[in-house]
């Protein structure tokens, strides 16, 4: 069983889903999904441009409806945040990789993975170049979110209190991500 996980897990690092690239409205390159071939334990390897810039994904809000569910679509393009304690990934302790939800996109190492005690996944370092920050000031107080860098999904926010090397503390929504054993 663990040489089948292996060869899965290899076989979909080599996947790849049908991408059209086009020009978005800044002249930057953007791809579009014809097909639905991710699956939630699938790792898709992040595309470049050729200036080297990440290859983003867009879609439509009914593109999206038809991917997600409704609470994956809540909480990534909505913004929303699932209940703390509530989230599948919260006590996964496996070896793996963390991936978003609606693009499966790598996004955090397992190793990287403490406990906060916060009721949500955290971490202390994403991979490098896939997440963005942004300001948050939604619920009255000013927040860092944190995004995927190729869809744009909601992914959290990220705060100054985690753990060394980095002391920052990424907590992230369950719901947000899958996680691909390895």
């Amino acid at each position: 069983m663990k040489y089948l996980s292996v060869f899965l897990v290899l076989l979909a690092c080599n996947a790849r889903p049908e991408v059209t690239s086009m020009p978005a409205n800044d002249g930057q390159a953007v791809a579009t999904s014809n097909t639905n071939t991710m699956t939630k334990d699938s790792l898709v390897s992040p595309q470049y441009d050729q200036a080297g810039k990440l290859i983003k994904v867009e879609k439509t809000p009914d593109q999206w409806k038809k991917q997600l569910t409704q609470q994956e679509y809540y909480v990534l393009r909505e913004e929303g945040t699932e209940r703390a304690g509530t989230g599948d990934l919260l006590k996964v302790h496996d070896h793996g990789t963390f991936t978003c939800a609606g693009c499966g996109l790598p996004l955090f190492k397992s190793d990287t993975k403490f406990e906060s005690g916060t009721g949500w996944p955290s971490f202390y370092q994403p991979i490098e170049g896939a997440v963005n920050a942004g300001k948050d000031n939604s619920h009255g107080m000013t927040r860092d979110e944190v995004e995927c860098a190729r869809c744009g999904g909601h992914l959290g926010h990220v705060f100054d209190d985690g753990p060394q090397p980095t002391g920052l503390r990424y907590c992230m929504n369950s719901v947000s991500m899958n996680f691909v054993k390895q």
